[in-house]
Parts: structure tokens; C-alpha cells; sequence
């Protein structure tokens, strides 16, 4: 039987300075919200500033404040006015919704109308219900009946809205105030539930060396409300936040800084954090991705690099793709000109035909100003490395201290030379190079890089003898 809840009894009046009953059912789309601020940061977090005029009564009220967060954090609300004190405030997350008008009846006395398939005739009986677990058990007169979803067509009427059960989310303040008339007061919360990230959107033209950048805030809305009409600031960076340090990690960026930011970011700032209002007010509606423009750089200087790097004794059978860079700057010359928040960048490139295909994306961290950025955008189809271990030499009895010769053999079948970053890691401590085909330059403490420059359609080998403790 379909089961169908109707509420036949008049919404109950609006609240009283005295009065404990539930205020009247809002309107579908109105919002007991005022001027809505909304401060989103990188780690599941929000703050929510929201200011609203009361007409408070002299002396002690209760009021009801609609539309908060349904994941409002409870213990972080503070409420400020001209001489206002707060009493006591609850949380009613309670939702009205059938299986909690189900769930509240239980002991009272409802309705049920039946409809005879055949004649459309209507019979209504009055039911007591005596358990909602798993199903509904009423007594109907003498006898015990079990609402079954048989395909019947059944409904229920209730005849009120039980106490406590609200249509959104409802924070209830009792407070007291020196003096009866209207004035603003700001609700003020932490809550989970609002999140934002960036994404990045690149078109590289190889053969001019620049690339175009559009950057987009993408705002997610799972915190049970809408905020209409409301000024947002995304912030850059995740604040501390003892309840979610462990359950939120940051994914780790896949992008290599080779430089780190030196410049000033005219943006505004909070702390060690760096502010992104957005333009204008906008509605974050629940359940919802925006979108939102917030970079947009045209012809910053780009180029196509390629990569390997060898961990310490790593040989491969068969020759690997060496991987394709993109590398650009986010400094105020001859680069993007701002800091970037985390997120995705994917790189497009035109073909012969002038269209637009996608050839990768990676990952960046919150990167300064200033900074020079590697991107790995994915592996070379004609650019080929193949390492390997050629001796292995036990330089002490003990087994303390080796030489190990390596060889890297440097392949290249496209139709243009390419300079291949060849990097070997593992050279920390002790290690030292104590002969090589190529003078090298030290990336890390860790790393030694040779660039070596392939021939169009040819091969290029570099070798190397290290001497180590292990």
C-alpha cells in the first residue's frame, strides 16, 4: 500500500515572547535567513555569519532562528546584540519528514482513508498507533492492523505537527534583552558540509612558447541548507580543526616547484592565509557544484620539458616513457601574476586541424606567488629511458662501502631534438659521483640531473660511477 501523509491541521501561530510552540511552515522558497556572509575553507570547514533584525520583547524570549546549517557545529554559535544576554539555546535537527511524523505518533491517534479501487469510495477510521519500527502497528478498534505497502491505496492523516519536529533545520535561543523593539543581532557558526577547490583550464601553444589560463572556484554545498543571496570568501589553506585533522588529508600534489614564491600577492590576507572573495553576492544552493571564474590569463610564457627520474639501483628491462612537463610561472613578470590556490590543472593543445584535445592533467598544491611550477601532464609516446645497473663492486670487507656503475641509454623517434631532465635519486649521505660522461648539477641534496640532449630520431647514453655506503 502506498502510503501517502497529508497534515490537516492548521500551522500553528507564530511565536510569542512566552511561547514554546513550533513557529508557522515557511513558504517553499523563503528563507528565515538575513544578510548572510560565508567564509569556505579547504578542509570541509565554513563559517557562516548571519545577520537578521528581530522585534525582541523587553525581558526573556525564546526565538527561533531558521535555516541554519542542518550540520551546524552547536557548540561553536554565538549570538550578538546591543545588550542582548543568551539564556540557553537547542538544536532542533529533528526533520519533519512521513517517517518522523510516523515516529512522533506513536501512542496518538491518526486517520486512516481508505479508497476502494473499484468505486473510488472513501472509509475513514481512527487508528492508534502503537510502534514505527521497521513498519507501522495500529490499533483500530478491537483489533491490531499492520500498514503493509501491498499497493493499496491508503493514506494518513495526522492531526498536527508533533512538538519538536521542524521543516528545516532550527536553532532555538532563549535570551533576554533590556528593552522591547526591533534591532539587528548576527548568528554567528562553524559547520561542516561547505567545501571549495580550484580547477584550471590551460591551452598551450608549444610552438609560440605561452599558454592561455582560465581558473574556476568550484563551490559544493552537502551542509542540509541554501544561502541565498550571500557574500562568500573562499580562503587558501585548511585551518586547524581538531576534529578533522585526521579525516580530511589533503590530496598530495603531483606538480614540481622548482623554485619557490619570492613575489608579493597584492590579494588579501587573514593570518598565513590568502582570501578570495568572490565578485558578487550568489546562492549556494544545497546539494549543489558552482562554478565561478576567478583567473584569467592570457599568453604567459610556457614550455614543453621532459623527464625521468631513476630511483637509487633502479634498472629496467625494457626502455620507459620519460614524462612530459609543462613549465610555466606564477610570478608578476612574465608569468600568471597571482598566487594559486590547490587544485587541478588540465592542459589542452590545438591538432593540425585547430581543435582543442586534451593531453593531461596534474595536480598542484597551494603555490605562492612567484613560483616556478613543473606540471607532469603524462608520459612521452617517442621519448625513451632505459637505466641500468652495469657492476656492482664491494669496495670493503665489511660490506660497508660499494662502487656501482650505471649506464642510461636516452632514446628519441620523433622528428625534433629534445633535452631530457635525466635524474638519478638515492645520492644522499656519503654517495658521491666519482665519474660521469656528462657533467652534472645537484637538483637535491638527494639528486644529481644531467640534461642531455637527444638527436632528432636517434639515442644518446650517459654513464656514471657512484661510490657509496650501500
Amino acid at each position: 500500500m502506498r502510503l501517502l501523509v497529508a497534515l490537516v491541521a492548521a500551522a500553528a501561530a507564530p511565536l510569542s515572547a512566552q511561547s514554546t510552540a513550533p513557529q508557522a511552515i515557511p513558504a517553499p522558497n523563503a528563507s528565515g535567513q538575513g544578510d548572510v556572509a560565508v567564509t569556505i575553507y579547504n578542509n570541509d570547514l565554513a563559517l557562516v555569519q548571519d545577520r537578521r533584525d528581530l522585534t525582541l520583547p523587553a525581558g526573556r524570549s525564546r526565538q527561533e532562528f531558521p535555516d541554519v546549517s542542518a550540520r551546524i557545529r552547536a557548540e561553536t554559535v554565538t549570538l550578538t546584540g546591543s545588550g542582548i544576554g543568551i539564556v540557553e539555546q537547542n538544536f532542533d535537527y529533528d526533520l519533519l519528514s512521513p517517517s518522523a511524523l510516523m515516529q512522533k505518533a506513536v501512542g496518538e491517534t491518526i486517520t486512516l482513508v481508505r479508497v476502494n479501487p473499484a468505486t473510488g469510495a472513501e472509509t475513514r477510521e481512527r487508528a492508534r498507533v502503537l510502534a514505527a519500527n521497521g513498519g507501522v502497528v495500529l490499533q483500530i478498534g478491537e483489533r491490531i492492523e499492520v500498514l503493509r505497502d501491498d499497493g493499496l491505496p491508503v493514506r494518513v492523516i495526522f492531526d498536527k505537527v508533533p512538538e519538536g519536529l521542524r521543516p528545516r533545520p532550527t536553532l532555538s535561543v532563549t535570551l533576554t534583552a533590556p528593552r522591547a523593539g526591533r534591532q539587528p543581532v548576527t548568528l554567528t557558526y562553524l559547520t561542516p558540509g561547505l567545501a571549495w577547490d580550484a580547477d584550471y583550464v590551460a591551452l598551450f601553444d608549444e610552438a609560440a612558447g605561452r599558454m592561455d589560463v582560465q581558473g574556476w572556484i568550484t563551490l559544493n554545498n552537502r551542509s542540509g541548507t541554501a544561502y541565498r543571496n550571500a557574500d562568500v570568501v573562499l580562503v587558501a589553506g585548511s585551518v586547524g580543526n581538531a576534529e578533522q585533522r585526521s579525516r580530511y588529508p589533503s590530496p598530495p600534489p603531483s606538480a614540481d616547484v622548482m623554485a619557490a614564491g619570492t613575489d608579493s600577492a597584492t590579494r588579501a590576507r587573514v593570518g598565513d592565509f590568502y582570501l578570495y572573495p568572490l565578485p558578487q553576492r550568489t546562492t549556494i544552493a544545497q546539494a549543489q557544484q558552482k562554478q565561478v571564474s576567478f583567473l584569467d590569463v592570457s599568453g604567459t610564457p610556457a614550455t614543453r620539458a621532459y623527464e625521468y627520474r631513476n630511483q637509487w639501483l633502479g634498472t629496467t628491462e625494457q626502455p620507459v616513457s620519460a614524462n612530459s612537463v609543462l613549465r610555466f610561472s606564477t610570478g608578476s613578470r612574465q608569468g600568471l601574476g597571482d598566487a594559486l590556490p590547490a587544485g587541478t590543472v588540465r592542459v589542452y593543445q590545438r591538432d593540425t586541424r585547430g581543435t582543442p584535445q586534451f593531453v593531461g592533467e596534474s595536480r598542484i598544491g597551494h603555490t605562492p606567488m612567484g613560483s616556478d611550477l613543473g606540471l607532469t601532464t603524462g608520459q612521452a609516446f617517442d621519448i625513451k629511458v632505459q637505466p641500468t645497473v652495469t657492476e656492482r663492486t664491494r669496495l670493503s670487507s665489511d660490506g660497508s662501502r660499494w662502487r656501482t656503475a650505471m649506464r642510461y641509454r636516452l632514446t628519441n623517434a620523433s622528428p625534433r631534438a629534445v633535452t631530457v631532465d635525466l635524474l638519478q635519486d638515492g645520492l644522499g649521505g656519503d654517495t658521491r659521483i666519482v665519474s660521469e660522461s656528462q657533467t652534472s648539477e645537484r637538483r637535491s641534496a638527494n639528486a644529481a640531473l644531467w640534461r642531455v640532449t637527444v638527436p632528432a630520431n636517434g639515442e644518446a647514453n650517459v654513464t656514471a660511477t657512484v661510490d657509496s655506503r650501500f
